[in-house]
């Protein structure tokens, strides 16, 4: 795997041996640990534990464990429940519950996490999640079919000391799912292809990102993990592109430095006021092989500006300080197109689900 160096940057993938050697990783494998807790709960750290599947009745369903509110890391431990279930018939449930500390717990040699009644569950290959938020409940098997996969590290390094850091691993890039899922009572058995990944960092995400595209998806023969990471002001808007693309569940290609990002037909959201792709596509080069990656929007999942969540005097707090975030959920259409030299191979298309991280205002410059 080849990366960018880290020499006179300021906002980088850790990709040296000596980043391996001092975070205890290796190149070549990935252990249960690494999808165990990760830090302590402090202020100023977080953490969170993220499931989504689609399903094959229609529905698609996302569950995330996490140790507090992405826009209020300065918290001490204030864990959260989401899940999101978007139904075949068009109704959605967004749902977001609050715990008191004493209700959570990770364990630290895997993923084992505990909320209250609900918990997260497995060992890089095998999950179950279960969990309950007012009239809907989900109860899901995950089995993993592409390995677990990283970035290099994993982890992001933001400032010239490179201490600040935001981290991520895909423990399940692509898995067969079974899920029962209930909503006000009636049950629905069903499966599906899912997919889960472990966050974490010790600096708030919007003083170091600015926005970011990410998403996962499948067509045909090909798998495709693809984000595009826009670092904040202080860090020149610098770009961190990630890429993974696996054929029939085997890894081709990771290389950021062989991806290119591109956005068309941009609109402004009329809810959260962020510019937004209708496509954006990833192109990756390797050789006389070209594969082309597009999504493109057919649909809104969620259009959700953060301080409508905050209340009370830190939502004014939150206003004056110009605080401008926004998360945006959508749905669409993946292809896949597979070109050899001046040839085109084969194309894939299918449905998909991406988001858009908006931490800082539209940018102007």
């Amino acid at each position: 795997m080849t990366q960018p160096t880290l020499a006179a940057s300021v906002a980088a993938v850790a990709n040296s041996p000596e980043d391996y050697a001092r975070l205890g990783l290796s190149s070549t494998s990935i252990e249960p640990w690494e999808d165990g807790a990760r830090t302590d709960d402090s202020a100023g750290t977080y953490e969170w534990w993220y499931f989504d599947a689609h399903l094959v009745d229609g529905a698609k369903l996302v569950v995330a464990f996490m140790n507090k509110d992405l826009a209020q890391p300065q918290k001490p431990l204030s864990p959260l429940l989401r899940i999101d279930l978007d139904l075949p018939d068009g109704q959605r449930f967004e749902k977001l519950v609050d715990f008191p500390a004493a209700a959570w717990s990770a364990a630290k040699n895997h993923a084992d996490v505990r909320l209250g009644d609900n918990r997260f569950t497995g060992d890089l290959h095998t999950y179950r999640i279960k969990a309950t938020a007012d009239s809907i409940s989900v109860d899901v098997t995950l089995t993993g079919e592409i390995p677990a996969w990283r970035p290099a590290t994993g982890y992001m390094l933001f400032g010239e000391r490179r201490s600040l850091e935001f981290a991520w691993l895909p423990a399940v890039p692509q898995g067969a799912v079974r899920v029962t899922y209930t909503v006000a009572g009636e049950e629905h058995e069903t499966t599906g292809i899912g997919y889960h990944d472990h966050n974490w960092g010790n600096v708030g995400l919007m003083k170091v990102v600015h926005d970011w595209y990410w998403a996962r998806g499948q067509a045909g023969p090909y798998s495709v993990i693809a984000s595009y990471i826009t670092s904040a002001k202080p860090y020149g808007f610098e770009p961190i592109p990630i890429f993974m693309l696996a054929r029939d569940n085997v890894v081709i290609g990771d290389d950021p430095v062989k991806v290119a990002f591109e956005r068309e037909r941009i609109y402004t959201d009329a809810t959260t006021g962020k510019p937004v792709a209708t496509t954006t596509r990833y192109v990756y080069e390797d050789g006389e092989d070209r594969y082309v990656v597009s999504f493109t929007r057919t649909r809104d999942l969620s259009l959700n500006r953060m301080i409508d969540g905050v209340k009370g005097l830190k939502r004014l707090a939150a206003r004056l300080a110009g605080f401008d975030g926004a998360y945006l959920r959508f749905a669409g259409d993946i292809e896949v197109r597979h070109h050899l030299g001046s040839e085109l191979i084969e194309t894939h298309k299918n449905e998909a689900i991406w988001e858009l991280m908006y931490f800082g205002h539209a940018r102007t410059e």
